[in-house]
């Protein structure tokens, strides 16, 4: 399957750089660039691409509100992350936009490759204790539910799935998760995707972040 990327980045020289990467391998074709949000979003909209390579700092419309734009418009167009620095607030405001992950600007070439394919195939690509750390540093800003709609949707859930969703914020991977519980990991993977499903989810970073807007867990 080819996957079908757009590559948007004020900066040309890494644009041309991730292109070639790109380019290198079969299954990847690079159908658009955009040098600001603006263009990202006519981009999305032209050529329905899988993922969209985003910059979160670029002139006119930037990538934070970029991304909420194609998510809200093309829920099927994946978006992934650049920022300089793995806390950068604008990555956090990316996530909750609908990011499925973000990616330091250098990234290895092949954990490029990776990331871009593994966002193509609907999962994300934050390590989740980075994701908590992200989390962890800037959920004080995060506007929270009232305190009734927090009830009636963690009532939704049942009590496995309330544990695997706590497990899942606090940082813990499938297997760890699967440890903890003394579930296999296919369970897990079951119940995640239920809890995604139950609330109109996108991937498990998603899932991090209503767990923290839901008050399930607190800021360390």
């Amino acid at each position: 399957m080819t996957i079908r990327v757009v590559l948007a980045d004020d900066e040309q020289l890494l644009r041309v750089g991730f292109r070639m990467i790109l380019d290198a391998h079969e299954d990847f074709d690079v159908v658009a660039e955009a040098g600001n949000g603006r263009e990202a979003i006519a981009a999305a909209a032209e050529h329905r691409p899988d993922v969209i390579v985003m910059d979160v700092r670029m002139p006119d419309v930037d990538g934070v509100a970029a991304t909420e734009a194609i998510s809200r418009e093309h829920p099927e167009v994946r978006v992934l992350i650049l920022t300089t620095f793995d806390l950068d607030e604008y990555a956090f405001a990316g996530l909750r936009a609908g990011a499925s992950g973000f990616l330091l600007k250098n990234v290895p070439p092949d954990e490029l490759v990776a990331a871009i394919r593994t966002v193509a195939a609907g999962e994300a690509v934050v390590a989740p204790r980075v994701t908590r750390r992200l989390l962890d540093t800037f959920a004080q800003r995060m506007p929270t539910a009232t305190q009734a709609m927090r009830d009636e949707r963690l009532a939704r859930l049942t009590d496995r799935e309330r544990d695997v969703l706590q497990a899942l914020a606090l940082g813990q991977s499938n297997q760890e998760i699967a440890a903890s519980l003394t579930l296999s990991e296919a369970t897990v993977k079951s119940h995640i995707s239920r809890i995604l499903t139950k609330f109109d989810l996108r991937d498990r970073v998603q899932a991090v972040i209503f767990a923290y807007e839901s008050k399930l867990v607190e800021p360390s």
